[in-house]
């Protein structure tokens, strides 16, 4: 369902809130540096500006002697002015590209900054903003984002300013030079021409937003696919896929031609406006030109003063439409940065001290939807250094139990401990450095094998890394590859088997060496074969560990220290795997099922 488009008021308070929000990157308190360079670059803005409403001055002077008429105001022959005239002109780019230059660090420190502040914002937000949000459009309101930012910086100071100041400049010669009618036709121009661009240009940026929205929404589709590049194959869906994505696609073409035509609109408004002023003013430098009131060089002048400050004025609808959607663009992005974490440390939060891995979960409640309680009043403690399975069906809740360790989600109610410390009452990231986890789907970065195992530790030795390989029984498969450690897996290790992917998972985790580990469906997803010689490595990964079995294969758990059976939320069994199996109840049904569909395959 599309979102109701903003009213121009709300998108003024959005525009303005931005550039509040920009501001201090601008202008940082702590950093002299860059309030320095902001104060010569705006120096330099001034003078360039200075330069450049003298300019037509030296014209009208050289043209004067050219024509014989005038009294001289310069000790300078036509060709001397001319050299002059050219002078000018440069010093006034020069002026220019200094300005560029001294401004450009602080621009990119800014960009930087908040590209820096956004990425560490995303990974700080909850398991539930990122399983709800989509991955291809939050990466284009970032990129727009960033790009917004880049853009109101050279633009917004370097453009918008300037013209204001150079608008004035020229208003103020006109009138002493010449008499107030003048100004009355430029002010009348650049007044009408700023409310029709203003009034066009807000109306346009609805369109823009709209179309900004069917392109994330093409983007969104089109990774989505690439993505499930295997499923589409599966199913023989490429026909499919691209009905879909062409079906975005013509959205975005309607929108994206809607707002080529208002562009055009706009463009011919302002140029019917802009001929419109400088008619009118030259033809009243005409009239006194005609009169012997006013010199060549005076027409010649008031032609290049129009013509000087068309140039920026027609400038000024681009600029004034980027600058707007830059504020959108950055609107979203700054939207982004104030959604709150669902899970944040309190204050003054202490670092988890692991000293065995005792863990206790006290009636543990919690709901996704407060509609649906997913734990209802689980009890459990797992003394240090025990291997305990959770077993249950489908939605049982055995895989939330994991989140909530790992507190990628906060209890609703009860409470979880590791060694008494309630893992709500310590840091975030001391407490997933307490705890490795083995998952169903091992996901791997797109590198190399080297840097995903390595990944479990920071700035680990070569060495080290290879000896995780061996606990996990890979080191000899990455060995016989032709690029050793060096070879890539792929996104998301899609060169890599089950199997494969699972080891260097394993490796990753027996590198971090955590006190805690979860295996979370840990085999679910290999075949019989696969799983044996993988459980190997999973039963040498938790030697001296705590370790929590979240399983559907009950082969996987048999040997565990303690089996507990969940079912809608609540523990229906525990016990070691033959005491379950004599009790003749839910989990001995759940075996002998397995045990059949086994046998039958």
């Amino acid at each position: 369902m599309s979102q109701p488009i903003p009213s121009t008021e709300d998108n003024r308070r959005s525009g303005w809130r931005t550039l509040r929000k920009v501001a201090p990157y601008l202008w940082p308190a702590d950093q002299l540096w860059v309030r320095r360079r902001v104060v010569i670059a705006l120096a330099l803005l001034v003078f360039a500006k200075l330069i450049a409403v003298s300019t037509p001055l030296l014209y009208r002077e050289a043209v004067d002697r050219l024509a014989h008429e005038g009294v001289p105001v310069l000790a300078l022959g036509a060709v001397g002015l001319t050299v002059a005239y050219g002078v000018a002109r440069l010093m006034n780019i020069g002026f220019q590209q200094l300005r560029d230059v001294v401004f450009a660090p602080v621009g990119q420190r800014a960009l930087r900054h908040l590209a820096l502040e956004t990425f560490e914002h995303i990974h700080r937000l909850s398991m539930r903003y990122h399983i709800t949000r989509k991955t291809g459009g939050l990466s284009r309101i970032i990129e727009r984002g960033v790009k917004g930012v880049d853009f109101l910086l050279r633009f917004l100071i370097f453009s918008i300013g300037p013209l204001i100041l150079e608008l004035t400049l020229v208003a103020i010669i006109l009138t002493v030079m010449f008499d107030a009618w003048y100004l009355v036709i430029v002010a009348g121009t650049i007044g009408l021409y700023f409310w029709f661009t203003f009034a066009v240009t807000e109306w346009r940026v609805q369109l823009r937003r709209e179309m900004n929205e069917q392109d994330t929404d093409a983007n969104q589709k089109a990774i989505d696919s690439l993505l499930n590049y295997e499923t589409v194959k599966y199913f023989g869906a490429e026909a499919r896929e691209v009905e879909r994505y062409d079906g975005a696609m013509r959205k975005y073409q309607v929108a994206a031609l809607r707002t080529a035509y208002s562009l055009a609109f706009l463009n011919f408004g302002q140029s019917v406006l802009i001929t419109g002023g400088l008619i009118g003013v030259m033809v009243l430098a005409a009239i006194g030109a005609q009169a012997g009131t006013l010199t060549v060089g005076d027409f010649v002048m008031v032609n290049a003063y129009m013509i000087q400050i068309t140039v920026p004025l027609n400038f000024l609808g681009t600029v004034y439409r980027e600058i707007r959607q830059s504020l959108v663009d950055m609107g979203e992005m700054f939207d982004l940065l104030e959604q709150p974490a669902e899970v944040s440390d309190k204050t003054g939060a202490k670092d988890i001290v692991v000293t065995g891995g005792r863990i206790e979960l006290q009636d543990l409640r919690f709901s996704y939807d407060p509609k649906r309680e997913i734990l209802k009043g689980v009890s459990l403690t797992i003394e240090a250094g025990q291997t305990v399975a959770i077993v249950g069906a489908t939605g049982s809740g055995k895989s939330t139990v994991g989140r909530l360790l790992f507190r990628f989600y906060d209890v609703t109610g009860g409470a979880l401990k590791i060694d008494g410390q309630d893992v709500r009452d310590v840091t975030q990231a001391s407490l997933h450095d307490a705890i490795g986890i083995v998952p169903q789907d091992t996901v791997l970065f797109n590198d190399t094998i080297r840097y995903n195992i390595a990944y479990g530790l920071k700035d680990a030795k070569q060495a080290d890394v290879e000896q995780a390989a061996r606990d996990a029984q890979i080191h000899d498969f990455i060995a016989g590859l032709p690029d050793g450690y060096d070879s890539t897996v792929g996104e998301r290790g899609l060169k890599l088997s089950g199997g494969e992917k699972q080891r260097v998972g394993i490796a990753r985790t027996l590198l971090k060496n955590p006190p805690i580990l979860l295996l979370d469906e840990a085999t679910s997803a290999l075949d019989t074969n696969t799983e044996h010689d993988i459980k190997g490595a999973l039963a040498r990964a938790g030697q001296g560990r705590t370790v929590i079995v979240i399983a559907h294969r009950l082969s996987t758990v048999a040997e565990a220290d303690r089996i507990v059976v969940l079912d809608a939320g609540e523990i229906v069994e525990q016990g070691t795997h033959d005491e379950l199996l004599a009790f003749a109840g839910r989990y001995a049904g759940m075996w002998q099922r397995q045990q059949a569909d086994e046998e039958a395959a």
